[in-house]
């Protein structure tokens, strides 16, 4: 049995992402969801997943932004300063936010942009979710899968990337063992909604549509994926780790 979870990243940047992530949990593949505390929708996120316990909810730890612009990236904005005191001080009054809001602890933490993956912010973040007992995005015994997004590395546009054929492509694929994290993007997005300068727009209600597909619905119903949350698969996730 492959153990699945559909995470949708930005939970709560706007009330279009909000539903965008709403539509395609309730009538597609997404399980879970981290949600962004300083976004401008995430009160209404919050809200949202108070009632319906069946989404997963983390913490998308947003300490900045970078976007390419003339072929150099820039940062749009930021939260704290890059060192590791500040991101650790940032991070924990993004877990007090978060516990306000649901209630509850996030039951994984992963970052906007990957910023993780480098240190010193990856040290730290680490260290955050060991203190916590936090599952963290592609560490331990979870597998990471980011191949279902609809740009290339410079920000063009890669349609073929969040086809259906492409997604089910991606759960084919998927190893037997452990669990796997694949991520996505959904929203209800205008297409002259900036979203606050982000390069991810359109893409996100094509998403829709592709999570919520009958082909897709009906390969995850084959039997051998079996698709959770990060709660779900906590055991399981341990045990491969």
């Amino acid at each position: 049995m492959k153990h699945l979870i559909v995470n949708a990243d930005d939970f709560g940047l706007t009330t279009g992402i909000n539903a965008g992530i709403v539509q395609a949990h309730l009538h597609g593949i997404v399980s879970s969801a981290t949600l962004m505390v300083h976004g401008a929708a995430a009160a209404e996120a919050a809200a949202w997943a108070r009632e319906h316990p069946s989404l997963g909810v983390g913490l998308h730890i947003d300490l900045w932004e970078h976007v390419l612009r003339d072929g150099e990236w820039v940062r749009t904005y930021e939260h704290c300063a890059g060192d590791a005191d500040a991101v650790l001080a940032e991070i924990e009054r993004q877990l007090v936010r978060f516990r306000s809001l649901l209630g509850r602890e996030p039951d994984h933490i992963d970052t906007h942009q990957h910023v993780h993956r480098r240190d010193p912010v990856g040290d730290v973040v680490r260290g955050v979710a060991a203190r916590h007992g936090l599952p963290l995005r592609d560490h331990g015994g979870l597998r990471y899968v980011g191949g279902f997004y609809g740009q290339d590395g410079m920000g063009g546009p890669y349609p073929e990337g969040i086809t259906p054929e492409r997604l089910m492509e991606l759960i084919d694929a998927l190893p037997e063992d452990g669990v796997t994290e694949l991520s996505c993007h959904p929203g209800v997005v205008a297409a002259d909604d900036a979203l606050g300068g982000t390069m991810y727009r359109i893409e996100r209600n094509i998403e829709i549509h592709t999570l919520c597909d009958p082909r897709v619905r009906a390969r995850l119903a084959r039997g051998d994926v079996r698709l959770g949350t990060f709660a779900d698969f906590a055991a399981a996730a341990g045990a491969a780790s």
